[in-house]
């Protein structure tokens, strides 16, 4: 995934510091990311979602909000409102690249902020919440032994996730006055709320109240056991699935013609996790699945093992081809299974001659309905003629190219 380290000019023209993680080819789409209170544009999460949905060709600007991270400018001196201002300055730097965004995600506060921003970014089609307060006043709980300080004295430094940060009176105003109700009602956009039920930061009633106040078409995805900045990889890997899935109802992607060559397209697998083994496998703009290696070799078992997914293609080609042959003869086989085993042998306990060791797949077979012996016998010679199983019996070149 080639991502771009880039800046544009916040609500106040301070720079702020941004990604713009790209699809490997044509941009089909483009969303916008705002993330949680205090936090970065490189919180777990947001780095998650953001290379999901590049998969599939939506490009995903994330940016640090003004004051934040690597961005310019004194966090004291922020609103509510300014981050809204800000993400429609981020939108307007996207649409002078035609790029204007069609999807805007929000993870806590920054949910509650685009919310807010929709009425001022007229592209967006669709609209994704996780963690969403319905009100914006909900983050003064965060520091509410330092209200009375900051209402005398114009500002207060409070400590948040062990950083300390100095918040102004304007934001404790801004935030108390902003009702989300009425934005919420006139979104003009599709709505997912994504919220965790056991969410202790932003309760999950949250996500209730913003969901009656939406108008349709709007969804509602629980995270389950998620924590409230959704740290484990197997929720963000759920919440950036469950968004891909939801979002090509809205916005239309329209995929490129595969290359030459490849009439079924190209199969392409990327890095989820660098610290151990996890894979994101994109087929197209609609197939997504993981890959990943057991706890016990390093990986998080996420997903299936590389030769896991070649036995699964085996069984599912034979499965298949055996379907189509007794559909072509009109026999009645009603249903299949396709068990298949794969492993390391020697070579003569496998009846070959040579030395070293082969890949041995063990495939057991079960036909269901009324058929008679000859038609079961037929089927079983049916199943090896499968394509996969062709390949794997017979020889395969494979190129190499390493792309600069």
């Amino acid at each position: 995934m080639p991502t771009e380290r880039i800046t544009f000019a916040g609500h106040d023209g301070n720079q702020l510091a941004a990604r713009l993680d790209l699809p490997d080819g044509p941009v089909l789409a483009t969303a916008l990311f705002a993330h949680c209170f205090t936090c970065s544009k490189d919180i777990p999460a947001a780095r998650r979602i953001a290379a999901r949905l590049a998969g599939m060709g939506i490009a995903v600007l994330r940016f640090d909000f003004t004051g934040l991270g690597h961005s310019e400018g004194e966090f004291a001196n922020t609103t509510f409102t300014s981050n809204v201002e800000d993400l429609i300055a981020a939108a307007q730097y996207l649409a002078g690249r035609n790029m204007a965004p069609s999807l805007l995600i929000g993870h806590s506060l920054g949910g509650a902020a685009v919310l807010r921003a929709r009425a001022g970014i007229p592209t967006v089609k669709a609209i994704a919440t996780l963690g969403a307060p319905a009100d914006p006043g909900h983050v003064s709980h965060h520091f509410e032994n330092a209200l009375p300080e900051i209402q005398q004295q114009g500002s207060a430094e409070v400590t948040l996730g062990g950083r300390p940060f100095r918040i102004g009176k304007a934001f404790v105003d801004d935030i108390s006055e902003s009702a989300l109700t009425p934005a919420i009602a006139n979104l003009k956009a599709a709505l997912l709320v994504l919220h965790a039920p056991l969410d202790e930061t932003v309760s999950v009633d949250n996500a209730s109240t913003i969901f009656l106040a939406a108008k349709h078409p709007k969804s509602f995805v629980t995270l389950d056991d998620a924590d409230h900045l959704i740290t484990r990889a197997a929720d963000a890997e759920y919440a950036a699935d469950v968004i891909a899935a939801w979002v090509t109802r809205y916005v239309p992607l329209c995929p490129p013609a595969p290359p030459p060559g490849a009439p079924e397209g190209v199969v392409r697998v990327t890095e989820a996790d660098p610290a151990g083994f996890l894979q994101d496998i994109q087929s197209g703009p609609r197939h997504h699945a993981i890959a990943d290696e057991p706890a016990s070799y390093g990986g998080t078992d996420q997903g299936m093992s590389p030769y896991g997914f070649v036995s699964s293609g085996l069984g599912a080609c034979t499965s298949m081809t055996i379907r189509m042959y007794a559909r072509r003869k009109g026999w009645p086989l009603t249903g299949i299974t396709v068990d298949v085993c794969h492993d390391k042998v020697h070579a003569q306990d496998a009846g070959l001659v040579s030395d070293g060791k082969v890949d041995m797949f063990r495939r057991k077979i079960r036909l269901e309905g009324p058929l008679d012996e000859t038609q079961r016998a037929r089927l079983l010679e049916i199943a090896d003629k499968c394509p996969v199983h062709r390949t794997l019996e017979g020889s395969a070149q494979i190129t190499t190219e390493l792309l600069t």
